[in-house]
């Protein structure tokens, strides 16, 4: 196993100081964030792509996921918008077309920086449909953007979450087997599964050889509340033991969106996983201090 952090607990920082920051800490990867204040596509340059290249080469980390899940830069204040849209199963076939047309674009970002995913959601139903309508608007969009991920060979993981259209495995287990491609699978969130009183091991088993890449936090009582992991209460050795003994060989990223002091929550969760000695193998790197 293989462990990252997320710029989405840096959103007061560059994405440039980010990743330092991440690979200081210790971390063998980092997820970067596909929207503001990182990478938001419609406004990256070459010269950002270029430093950034250079600064993952210089501190020898490497990109977990591109982070696609939320759009905020479509916005024009990019504030207190709707987390999640637009989204891939808007009933407006302009907006879906635009939220594929992006996807593409975070895929191509995963090529340049040496990711082997992108991480996506179905967003939430629309007032304006119900979910079966939303399904099919979805199904779309996914055929579309994986026509170009299997010509990229990029997978793209898709997150389910309470309250979103797709927000079990069990749905994502019959979405996946309807769009019939071998490079969509899951970014499995483990924080999400917990909150929705999923049994791991059958959860792990459901989505077995399509789980590209995984997210770790606690969400505490069962609430959409981002915390560091808590290892008694979500028993993290077990957890990871069910994707050694399946060889999982992607990373586990630490998902957490917006602490107060995220460079203090990078150290506690890496100090959390040697002390739990996940770390065998030099798994996680020495940290620069």
């Amino acid at each position: 196993m293989r462990f990252s952090f997320s710029t989405n607990a840096f959103t007061d920082y560059s994405v440039f100081e980010a990743v330092e920051k991440i690979a200081a800490a210790g971390y063998e990867g980092v997820e970067i964030l596909a929207d503001i204040p990182h990478l938001y596509m419609h406004s990256l340059k070459e010269p950002e792509l270029k430093r950034l290249k250079a600064v993952l080469a210089r501190t020898g980390i490497q990109v977990s996921n591109i982070n696609a899940n939320t759009v905020r830069g479509y916005y024009e204040s990019g504030a207190n918008e709707p987390l999640f849209e637009p989204c891939l199963a808007d009933p407006d076939p302009g907006v879906r077309a635009w939220r594929v047309d992006y996807t593409k674009k975070c895929i191509d970002l995963a090529k340049a920086l040496g990711s082997s995913n992108v991480s996506v959601t179905s967003g939430p139903i629309q007032p304006e449909t119900t979910p079966e309508e939303g399904i099919e608007f979805l199904k779309g969009s996914l055929k579309d953007i994986m026509r170009y991920a299997e010509e990229k060979r990029v997978f793209i993981g898709l997150e389910y979450e309470p309250g979103l259209l797709i927000e079990s495995g069990s749905e994502l287990s019959c979405l996946i087997s309807e769009i019939g491609s071998r490079f969509l699978g899951a970014n499995l969130d483990l924080g999400h599964s917990f909150a929705l009183g999923e049994e791991p091991e059958s959860t792990v088993n459901l989505l077995d050889g399509r789980i590209f890449h995984v997210h770790i936090e606690d969400l505490s009582g069962r609430k959409r509340l981002r915390l560091i992991p808590d290892a008694a209460e979500m028993d993290l050795k077990g957890l990871f033991s069910l994707f050694e003994r399946r060889s999982y060989r992607g990373f586990i990223t630490v998902d957490l969106y917006d602490p107060r002091r995220p460079e203090e929550a990078a150290r506690r969760t890496i100090e959390l996983l040697r002390a739990l000695k996940l770390c065998n193998g030099g798994v996680l790197r020495k940290t620069s201090h």
